[in-house]
């Protein structure tokens, strides 16, 4: 890995720790539970389209390790953290794996679409498992702020990618 990757992968995390707390701060779509719109899957989107995946998912995970550092994250034992942290957030640096799709000027980014995808119905597994809720509960829990989240990323990463000199 060269120094240039490293401080990419730093400056990545380091966004994310920033969006992630202004999500947190805003409290817009923020649930009781846990759960708020993730501006911080902002950066772990454009670490996996500039760095590739093999980074992008090493970028994600340790964004885990930056959560737990800042307390930012609650679970009642490993497979829900993986579920719900793991998963969640180490899957976006496979973004950059999925193939786009050409939408007239612009690219419609199926990775973004579906690592969200993953990351909703990991959280919503994870509240049927070990928050004994419903499957509909679960997935109107989490689909109040993923969604949205999905939306927001969709739109900020597809505008910001193109004027970024991507490695990948």
């Amino acid at each position: 890995m060269s120094t240039r990757d490293l401080v990419k992968m730093s400056a990545y995390l380091a966004m994310f720790i920033v969006l992630d707390y202004l999500s947190n701060m805003i409290g817009f779509f923020k649930m009781p539970q846990g759960g708020t719109l993730g501006l911080g899957v902002i950066a772990l989107l454009l670490a996996s389209y500039d760095l590739g995946y093999k980074k992008g998912i090493a970028v994600g995970l340790l964004s885990v390790l930056l959560q737990w550092m800042t307390g930012a994250m609650w679970f009642l034992n490993w497979f829900q953290f993986f579920l719900d942290y793991l998963l969640a957030f180490g899957i976006y640096g496979v973004a950059s794996a999925i193939p786009s799709m050409p939408m007239g000027k612009q690219k419609l980014l199926w990775g973004v679409i579906i690592t969200n995808l993953i990351r909703f119905a990991s959280h919503t597994v994870a509240g049927v498992m070990f928050y004994e809720v419903t499957w509909w509960g679960s997935l109107m829990y989490n689909g109040w702020y993923m969604i949205p989240t999905m939306i927001v990323a969709l739109i900020v990463v597809t505008m910001l990618l193109p004027r970024m000199r991507v490695s990948h």
